[in-house]
């Protein structure tokens, strides 16, 4: 019966190091190489983390591709740091970015001094190459695609840009939960079979005939309690809408976009809290393509297509950025004769309006670039 541990053992003897055997693992025998006498605190190691709320999965890996350890720490920068530094100078560690990522990432470069990137999930699952799941194999993954430069990476945002991003969240849910009701109302008053002919909806006179209509004594007290709701609703837009004007007064990037067309208040801080840095983008068609405004290309063959948007960008910066398009064809004469000239070409009114949105982010791109941008 071979001794596997020993034998271990003596193979990493040989390259100035030592070992315990922590057990088996996925098929595996996990081994745990801990500094010698030779100082391995000298030899640079890439770690990858595979996040979680309770526990972090910690893979280190040298620069020859050897994984030296790979085990769950806890969710703490001081644990990962304290257990990835064993092995080696880390020069390099990635991380997948998911909710809590960017947060721990930025102890560890702050706290830790580690270099860190954040990988983009939806690629690095496409190079898995792996039918089977697990947290080891995501840990040494990404720290493999660390040490051999491959890894997808997305923009690892400061802390300033994330509350952003959590108030403009905030507020978007607001404001969808504003309509939400405003369609039940809509639809109780369908139910009911009642309509107001002569005012337009959620306006005052149609608020004055809403109190005198012919409701049943249920649907009125729903109405009533929609209607209480929706006060609260609007006074917490207002508020939160305040505390981001406050929060962006002083941001360059803001009011530089405040001064363009067709932009106003709710679309810079949505475009500040998910674009961030436009210096950050190497080309306007770069930008557009982030914000998921450029068509998808669905040729083959000699057939060439498009076939709508690509599926990028954030959902609700997307959104905003349609509805400035929509702005811009009403009221700016420039993209106004643009959108005639596609009209006249028999392009559909979705059509026109998407590819008015890329050609502006692209010459906004370039609008923005200013040396004095800051984070």
């Amino acid at each position: 019966m071979w001794n596997v541990g020993a034998w271990v053992q003596a193979d990493l003897c040989q390259m100035g190091m030592k070992a315990r055997c922590s057990g088996w693992y996925n098929g595996q025998l996990e081994i745990d190489s801990y500094t010698g006498a030779t100082g391995m605190e000298s030899v640079p190691v890439k770690v990858g983390l595979d996040y979680h709320q309770q526990s972090v999965q910690v893979g280190v890996m040298d620069m020859e591709g050897r994984l030296l350890a790979n085990r769950s720490c806890e969710n703490d920068w001081q644990a990962i740091a304290s257990f990835a530094e064993r092995y080696g100078r880390v020069t390099g560690a990635a991380i997948e970015a998911c909710t809590g990522a960017a947060d721990l990432a930025e102890e560890l470069v702050q706290k830790a001094g580690w270099s860190m990137h954040m990988a983009h999930p939806g690629y690095v699952n496409r190079m898995r190459q792996n039918p089977d799941k697990h947290d080891w194999g995501d840990a040494r993954l990404l720290a493999d695609l660390e040490r051999v430069g491959y890894l997808p990476q997305v923009w690892l945002a400061p802390q300033e840009t994330r509350e952003l991003r959590r108030l403009v969240a905030y507020r978007q849910q607001l404001a969808d939960e504003r309509r939400t009701t405003k369609l039940r109302v809509g639809a109780l008053l369908r139910d009911q079979r009642q309509r107001c002919g002569t005012a337009r909806a959620w306006t005052l006179r149609w608020f004055g005939w809403l109190s005198d209509a012919a409701l049943s004594e249920h649907s009125r007290w729903i109405i009533e309690r929609h209607m209480a709701r929706m006060k609260w609703v609007s006074r917490e837009i207002a508020a939160v809408e305040k505390r981001l004007d406050k929060l962006t007064r002083e941001d360059p990037v803001v009011q530089r976009l405040l001064k363009h067309k067709g932009i106003g208040p709710v679309t810079a801080w949505v475009m500040r809290a998910y674009i961030g840095r436009f210096d950050r983008f190497r080309t306007g068609k770069q930008l557009s393509r982030f914000c998921g405004l450029s068509p998808r290309n669905a040729s083959s063959g000699e057939r060439q297509a498009d076939a709508g948007l690509i599926k990028a960008g954030h959902p609700d910066l997307r959104r905003t950025l349609m509805e400035a398009a929509h702005r811009l064809m009403r009221y700016v004469p420039e993209w106004q004769q643009r959108a005639r000239v596609l009209f006249s070409k028999g392009k559909p009114y979705c059509v026109v309006s998407a590819a008015i949105a890329n050609r502006w982010m692209r010459r906004l791109f370039h609008e923005m670039q200013v040396p004095s941008q800051v984070a």
